[in-house]
C-alpha cells in the first residue's frame, strides 16, 4: 500500500512514517522542501505548495492521504497573527489535497484527516463521545469544524473520509517535556483546580491508529484519538511527579495560566473528557491505556 502524508515532518508525522514503514507500506512525504527529508527504502518526498510544484505529476498509485499538515497551536498566546496562520495553513494544505485527488486517475481509497477534540469545546462534567454534537463557538472548535468541512469535501469524490479527533499527544517532543520541565526542576503541582480532564494518547498509539484506520475500510467520519482512560489534572500531575521521582507539591494558579496564555489557556484550565468508543468498537488494540504506563515508557531516560 502507497501513503502520502502532508505534514509528514512533525512530530507525530514521524512517528507515522515508521509505523507505516514497519507495516510494509511505501511512503511519499509531502514537502515544501523534500531535499530536507530522510529518504530511505520505502520512503520518498515530494515537492507541493510551492510555486512551480505538481505533486500530481509524481503521485502514482496513491492509496492513501494522511493530512497532518498545519501551523501548530502550541505557542505563547494566540494572537491574531498566530490564529489567521492556525486558519490558513489547514486550509490551503486540505484544499491542495482535494485538488490532487481531483487530478489524479487512479484516486486514493482513504483521506485520513487529522483533527481534535477541541471540536467538542471544553467541559468538567460531560463524556464526549464520537456521537456527541458540539455546540462550541471558541476558536478552536471553530477552526477544527473548519478543518473537518474541508477534508469532507473528499467525499464526494468517492473516498472513504475519517476524522482523526486528536487528544494530548504524549511522547518525547510535543507539549510533554514542557509540561514535565517545573517537575524536573523540583517545583511541579497541579495546574488550575486540578479537577479540569485531560484526554491523552501516547504517540506511538496515535500513529498505530491512523494505520489501523487505513487498513479498516468499515471506518469512516469521526475517530477519537484518545487513551481509553482519561484522567484528571490532579493525577496526571500526580503521576508525572512519581514517574520522575519529584515532588508534586506547588499548584500552578488558573488566573496565572490565563495571563500567561490568554485564550489558549482553556485548554489547560477546562478541558474535556473523551472517550474512544469507535477505536474501541473495532478492537483497537492500545499499547498504553493508562497514564503511568504511557509515561514511563517515554520518560525512561534508558530508552
Amino acid at each position: 500500500m502507497h501513503v502520502a502524508i502532508a505534514g509528514g515532518s512533525g512530530f507525530l508525522g514521524k512517528v507515522l512514517q515508521k509505523q507505516l514503514l514497519n507495516n510494509g507500506f511505501r511512503v511519499t512525504i509531502l514537502s515544501r522542501d523534500p531535499d530536507k527529508v530522510e529518504k530511505s527504502e520505502g520512503l520518498a518526498a515530494v515537492k507541493w505548495l510551492v510555486d512551480g510544484a505538481r505533486p500530481e505529476e509524481e503521485l502514482i498509485n496513491v492509496d492513501a492521504f494522511v493530512n497532518l499538515a498545519g501551523e501548530t497551536i502550541n505557542g505563547i498566546r494566540w494572537t491574531s497573527k498566530k490564529k489567521d496562520r492556525i486558519v490558513r495553513s489547514r486550509r490551503a494544505a486540505t484544499k491542495e489535497l482535494i485538488r490532487l485527488a481531483e487530478k489524479m486517475a487512479h484516486k486514493p481509497k482513504v483521506l485520513v484527516n487529522a483533527s481534535a477534540i477541541g471540536y467538542y469545546g471544553m467541559s468538567a462534567t460531560e463524556t464526549f463521545t464520537e456521537a456527541s454534537r458540539s455546540e462550541a463557538t471558541d476558536f478552536l472548535a471553530t477552526v477544527v469544524k473548519d478543518w473537518e468541512e474541508q477534508a469532507l469535501a473528499a467525499e464526494g469524490l468517492g473516498i472513504r473520509t475519517v476524522l482523526v479527533r486528536l487528544g494530548l499527544i504524549l511522547g518525547k517532543e510535543g507539549a510533554l517535556p514542557l509540561m514535565a520541565l517545573p517537575y524536573k526542576l523540583g517545583v511541579g503541582g497541579t495546574v488550575g483546580s486540578g479537577e479540569q480532564w485531560v484526554s491523552w494518547i501516547h504517540v506511538e498509539d496515535a500513529a498505530r491508529l491512523i494505520a489501523f484506520v487505513i487498513e479498516h475500510p468499515a471506518i469512516s467520519g469521526p475517530i477519537n484519538a484518545t487513551a481509553p482512560k482519561p484522567v484528571q489534572m490532579k493525577e496526571f500531575g500526580k503521576t508525572l511527579g512519581a514517574v520522575l521521582g519529584r515532588p508534586d507539591w506547588l499548584p500552578v494558579p488558573e488566573w496565572f495560566i490565563r495571563v500567561l496564555l490568554g485564550e489558549m489557556s482553556n485548554m489547560l484550565v477546562r478541558g474535556q473528557r473523551v472517550t474512544p468508543e469507535m477505536a474501541i468498537k473495532h478492537q483497537f488494540d492500545f499499547l498504553y491505556p493508562n497514564i503511568e504506563i504511557a509515561l514511563k515508557e517515554i520518560l525512561d531516560n534508558n530508552r
